[in-house]
């Protein structure tokens, strides 16, 4: 199903989150799933557990679309709403931004650490990708055009450093949690894109705990159902243009 066979209202609004308004960079939450009760992982997160204990329910609305199917190399999925939003993923995108949790279970120094992410060696960005975290790594270049950058002077660091790799295109903030909550607190966030899927998880990383007076600078333009998430779209407001 082609986006503008969704009806007129529910194409705008997909179209809404992948179109530019002007020439200027954008950071973004694209897709970004969480459970009723605001967890965006469960709890006791470690290699067997990436997403936490529970947190694979948060994404099985992605694999049940085409374009997920697609991304882990399977046939098949379902057409509509969520895959219309879930296919323009990358759209526009020229950089990413993620917390080393999001890149890892590795804590602490690197030490002689091999690990290169949870993506195998073709990652699926395909541009540069700047990794927060205390602790300096040199660069590591993947398959398919994905470097990985470690950036230890925090999220403006980062940022800056995502904006001119991405060359005029805008800048995704993958996650997990704490990194979108310290780009929220900032009110560095242009848009984000979350699904809310209807499962309890009572435990884990929440999303939107400790925002401080920066929720005063967003607000909801856009809500939709499909029959397994509700998509909502929030834009900046209380800002102008991010700082270069």
């Amino acid at each position: 199903m082609k986006v503008n066979s969704l009806g007129p209202s529910v194409a705008g609004l997909v179209m809404m989150g992948t179109q530019k308004e002007d020439s200027m960079s954008r950071l973004l939450v694209r897709n970004y799933s969480i459970s009723l009760d605001g967890y965006a992982a469960g709890p006791y997160q470690d290699l067997e557990n990436p997403l936490g204990v529970g947190g694979t329910q948060l994404h099985e609305w992605i694999f049940a679309t085409r374009s997920g199917s697609q991304m882990i190399g399977r046939k098949g999925g379902n057409e509509g709403l969520d895959d219309a939003f879930f296919s323009g993923r990358g759209s526009g995108v020229g950089a990413t931004i993620m917390g080393r949790n999001m890149f890892g279970p590795i804590r602490g120094p690197w030490g002689k650490s091999e690990w290169t992410g949870w993506w195998g060696e073709d990652p699926p960005f395909h541009h540069a990708v700047f990794v927060l975290t205390h602790h300096p790594r040199p660069p590591i270049e993947m398959q398919g055009g994905t470097t990985f950058h470690f950036v230890d002077d925090g999220i403006e660091g980062a940022l800056s450093a995502a904006l001119e790799a991405a060359g005029g295109l805008d800048v995704l903030v993958g996650g997990g949690a704490a990194t979108i909550r310290q780009y929220l607190r900032a009110s560095l966030i242009d848009q984000m894109h979350l699904a809310i899927v209807p499962v309890l998880l009572s435990s884990g990383e929440r999303l939107f705990d400790d925002l401080g007076p920066s929720t005063y600078n967003y607000r909801c333009v856009e809500h939709v159902s499909s029959s397994a998430v509700t998509h909502f779209r929030l834009a900046r407001t209380g800002r102008d243009a991010i700082p270069r």
